[in-house]
């Protein structure tokens, strides 16, 4: 088997289970909410939603119908190159994968105008939907490693990339992004939510550490910022699908990138929905 052939069929088999499966920590995340919801209403959403999981695992269908926007983030070692060849080899493997899962027809025909007002309609090729800009991280680890993380609608529309002053007090950050996530999750509705948040210099990097923080989070692993956000968000008592119980979000994501000599960070909040992070990495040798 040929390079190419190896990694389009690595990352169409990647985006399958990204789209299809729940990684092991969150469904010991969802136990654990089960196991001490006491809202009764609320934990039968949160068993569902368990189950729904196996269910898409099992057969590798969706999680939901809603199958997200294809987005990649390299991790390359030392002596790992990325090219053109590779690039492209993604891409194809990302179209295979679409349409071997298969996902939701999305894509818009015709440029710019066109595809702002929809006027021209959609392909009917799942695989026709283009891929967010690649993210590039470099690594200590002498490996290649692919990550592709599927992004849904609800939450980008929920979400919120903005400037918060510090005032040279980390809480006035930590407090403002409770707030932004509290009305995000109530608006959202398919919670409960996993809150994946970026703090950065600007948009850009905000955005980039907000998608680092799907890739590197543990349910099981919540820095204390982290584990102070869940527990005032689930405080507010939003709850599964906002009918209420303690059960608002089952963890927090959050990376901390590098600072600049100012009053602000720029925050990237998304309220990851009650199937995302859809997160899956494969290696490539």
């Amino acid at each position: 088997m040929d390079c190419q052939k190896l990694i389009v069929d690595k990352v169409a088999s990647c985006l399958i289970e990204a789209s299809s499966a729940y990684p092991n920590d969150k469904k010991h995340a969802y136990m654990r909410a089960i196991e001490c919801e006491k809202n009764e209403t609320a934990k039968w959403l949160l068993e569902i939603m368990l189950a729904n999981g196996e269910a898409a695992e099992q057969n590798s269908s969706p999680l939901c119908d809603d199958t997200g926007i294809p987005h990649i983030l390299l991790e390359v070692g030392p002596s790992k190159i990325v090219n053109g060849e590779i690039l492209k080899a993604i891409e194809l493997g990302v179209a295979e994968g679409l349409r071997r899962l298969p996902g939701r027809p999305m894509a818009v025909k015709g440029d710019g105008e066109d595809r702002l007002g929809q006027t021209l309609g959609m392909y009917d090729d799942p695989a026709m939907l283009d891929i967010a800009p690649v993210a590039i991280r470099r690594i200590n680890e002498d490996i290649f490693r692919i990550h592709v993380l599927m992004l849904g609608g609800g939450p980008a529309i929920r979400g919120r990339s903005y400037r918060i002053f510090h005032r040279h007090d980390a809480s006035n950050i930590e407090n403002q992004i409770i707030e932004w996530a509290k009305e995000a999750c109530l608006q959202l509705g398919c919670s409960p939510c996993t809150l994946a948040i970026g703090i950065g210099r600007s948009h850009y990097e905000a955005v980039n550490l907000m998608l680092q923080a799907q890739v590197d989070g543990r349910y099981g692993n919540q820095s204390e910022m982290e584990q102070r956000i869940s527990d005032a968000v689930n405080a507010s008592g939003i709850g599964p699908m906002g009918i209420g119980g303690s059960t608002t979000v089952l963890g927090t994501f959050l990376k901390i990138g590098p600072a600049r000599a100012s009053g602000v960070r720029i925050v990237c909040l998304r309220p990851c929905c009650c199937f995302e992070p859809r997160h899956a990495s494969v290696v490539i040798d």
